[in-house]
């Protein structure tokens, strides 16, 4: 295995990131809560915080108000790199985590598809591994690349969306990831590899 880097944020989309009606929605952030501790099992991700309730993630399986996918969008890794790279492209509000994606893993390296290909592991500071397969680029969305741009939320999309929209694929947004196992916990610090 290769190490890429220690978990440094963890989140959870307690509703939908993208609000308003259909013709006009945009992009909202106030949906993500920051969690010390994530669970992770088949249907997706819940956050844990001190004494509270789980918070249930929006792609989550089991969530009221699910945007699951049949498994495939349940859990989301992203990396810092790829937001040191948004902030030269698109400027300082796009801050860590606010793309959304439940564990933010700090690393310089600007990680593809392929190298994900075999997968990631977590190890946790009680020395389990916890294993994520099957990972493939988050295709980037309209109200996402219009936030970036900042771009006026009643204006119609232009040829600037358009090459926003493929900046930020490619998993410049961050990457899906499937778990198949028992519930496990991760935690702030916990490490990232690369499976080999």
């Amino acid at each position: 295995m290769r190490l890429i880097g220690p978990i440094v944020r963890l989140q959870v989309q307690v509703a939908s990131l993208k609000v308003g009606k259909l013709r006009w929605r945009h992009y909202d952030p106030e949906g993500l809560r920051c969690v010390p501790s994530l669970e992770i099992n088949d249907g997706g991700v819940q956050g844990w915080t001190a004494g509270e309730e789980p918070l249930a993630d929006v792609h989550h399986r089991d969530h009221p108000a699910s945007k699951n996918r049949g498994g495939e969008n349940g859990i989301s890794v992203g990396f810092t790199s790829r937001y040191d790279a948004m902030r030269r492209r698109f400027g300082d509000h796009l801050t860590d985590g606010i793309a959304g994606e439940n564990i933010l893993v700090a690393t310089d390296t600007l990680l593809t598809e392929a190298d994900l290909a075999a997968g990631l592991v977590i190890a946790t500071a009680d020395g389990r591994e916890i294993h994520l397969k099957d990972a493939f680029p988050a295709a980037p969305c309209v109200e996402f690349s219009r936030y970036a741009l900042r771009f006026p939320e009643d204006a119609r999309p232009d040829e600037t969306v358009t090459e926003a929209l493929r900046f930020l694929s490619d998993g410049m947004r961050g990457f899906y990831a499937s778990y198949h196992g028992p519930a496990e916990r991760i935690a702030l610090g916990d490490r990232v590899f690369l499976s080999r």
